[in-house]
């Protein structure tokens, strides 16, 4: 005699399972990250935007700066929202949001000095460096957040 057994998976997805993490964008650090992107596309745009720069080189590589920095964290805001983050255990998220926070603080402050020193009286470029200081701003907040979560004091069991 011989038996068939047949087994049946069912898997169901909870409210709290679906795709798009969209409580992430009212939390402290998705508003913080918001705020970035917007604050470096409104950078990027009023340089990019402007002829006649005073200082060529100054302007490259503020452009640079705040457009690779854009799209760095527009990819992590979307990792976040996402939750990818906790399909790619094998790296620690947010000790590499640390470094590239601390990375781009830095860069982008230099980038925002520069442009302000350089910037001629240009209304839309002296406009683009105070995006870029309010970006640095948030980033420096971001960072201090992120430092508590990636190397803050860990709570004994």
């Amino acid at each position: 005699m011989s038996h068939t057994v047949i087994t049946t998976t069912t898997t169901t997805r909870t409210s709290g399972e679906s795709g798009l993490n969209l409580g992430y964008t009212q939390t402290i650090p998705g508003l913080l990250k918001i705020g970035q992107l917007i604050s470096l596309l409104i950078a990027f745009l009023c340089v990019f935007c402007t002829r006649g720069w005073p200082s060529w080189p100054a302007f490259q590589y503020f452009e640079v700066v705040t457009l690779w920095f854009l799209v760095a964290f527009l990819i992590f805001f979307l990792m976040h929202l996402c939750r990818l983050q906790t399909r790619m255990p094998c790296i620690n998220w947010p000790l590499t949001e640390f470094f590239h926070y601390s990375v781009g603080c830095i860069l982008i402050l230099i980038a925002s000095i520069i442009a302000s020193a350089n910037s001629g009286g240009v209304s839309a470029l002296v406009a683009g460096s105070v995006f870029g200081f309010i970006a640095t701003f948030l980033m420096a907040v971001n960072l201090w957040t992120s430092y508590s979560v990636a190397c803050g004091p860990q709570s004994a069991m």
